[in-house]
């Protein structure tokens, strides 16, 4: 049913091999678009995601609602209330 295709790359423009096995594993995960980038690129904008993530400034503060200490990944300007994790979702 499903035959390897060549695509390219949107980042480096290389050619890349989609084949028939990756074509059914999207099919099963519903995915309904072509990757847009090689596996290098894929690879290198996850690892770059990911460094983001680890390294991006925590703030202590005091939650607003319940008093617990907790960490927040924005400096608070103090013109809006801070929630723990737990009040933050019980909010929404």
């Amino acid at each position: 049913m499903y035959e390897d295709r060549t695509l390219a790359c949107k980042d480096c423009a290389e050619e890349f091999t989609f084949t028939a096995g990756e074509q059914e594993f999207y099919a099963t995960k519903g995915f309904e678009n072509d990757p847009s980038r090689c596996p290098a690129c894929r690879t290198a904008k996850r690892q770059q995601r990911d460094g983001y993530r680890a390294n991006r400034q925590m703030h202590e503060v005091t939650c607003d609602e319940c008093g617990c200490a907790t960490e927040v990944p924005f400096k608070p300007t103090g013109d809006k209330p801070v929630y723990c994790r737990t009040c933050f979702q019980n909010k929404r």
